[in-house]
């Protein structure tokens, strides 16, 4: 019977068992470089928006204003270049620069990187994204720069950021995958392996099992904060 071929090739459920805690080690890699690579790309990506946002203000002097141009640089060279490639170059080719990084912070920085690059777009839309006038109304209350941005304009454009931020999360979650290139044992190297040494691609549906239980928290959690935020 089909039905029982299909249930014993991709649901085998002794395979599961037996593979679980080889994915169980890789789940845990992979929610730690997913949980680094989101707290530091998202902090980095503010900070280079805010960054951004004040050296290109008319006042600035242009020598100062000048320094957008390596951000934007950056910013516009990591959404352009697919992950993979970035973690390929991160991995085989800093060392020959004298930078040797573990696989695992490898993976770190990569994706740290692309975060940030693609969190800083979308914090700077969301600063621009505040009439004007709320910062002239707080300087003239006599706030500084760096108080208007931290008590007025961030908070206001962390409510149009959170959405289209928390797709750019869950995207990079996913790419973590990618990391098994470079040898790091994640969720979906572990499931690969066991799949070859159990001749079943069970452990391929346990993986699978594994990042919908990773997401749907997060997507849930996302749906939560902006219903609150527009209340």
């Amino acid at each position: 019977m089909e039905l029982a071929r299909l249930i014993h090739d991709f649901f085998n459920w002794h395979v599961m068992v037996e593979t679980l805690p080889m994915l169980a080690r890789g789940l845990v890699v992979t929610v730690e470089i997913a949980a680094l690579s989101l707290v530091i790309g998202i902090a980095l990506g503010l900070v280079l928006a805010v960054a951004r946002v004040a050296i290109t203000r008319k006042s600035v002097p242009l020598l100062v204003r000048g320094l957008n141009l390596p951000i934007a640089f950056y910013v516009d060279s990591i959404r352009a270049i697919p992950p993979l490639v970035t973690l390929v170059a991160v991995y085989f080719a800093l060392p020959y620069l004298g930078v040797f990084l573990p696989r695992f912070w490898s993976a770190v920085a990569t994706f740290v990187l692309v975060l940030a690059a693609f969190a800083e777009e979308i914090f700077r839309a969301g600063i621009e994204s505040i009439d004007r006038g709320q910062t002239e109304a707080a300087r003239a209350h006599g706030l500084t720069y760096l108080q208007t941005m931290r008590y007025v304009i961030v908070p206001q454009a962390l409510r149009v950021a959170i959405p289209p931020l928390t797709s750019r999360m869950i995207s990079i979650t996913k790419d973590v995958s990618l990391a098994s290139v470079i040898g790091v044992s994640d969720l979906l190297k572990q499931a690969r392996a066991q799949q070859a040494l159990t001749a079943n691609p069970t452990p391929l549906i346990s993986a699978a099992i594994m990042f919908t239980l990773l997401f749907l928290p997060l997507v849930r959690l996302s749906m939560y904060v902006e219903r609150k935020l527009k209340q």
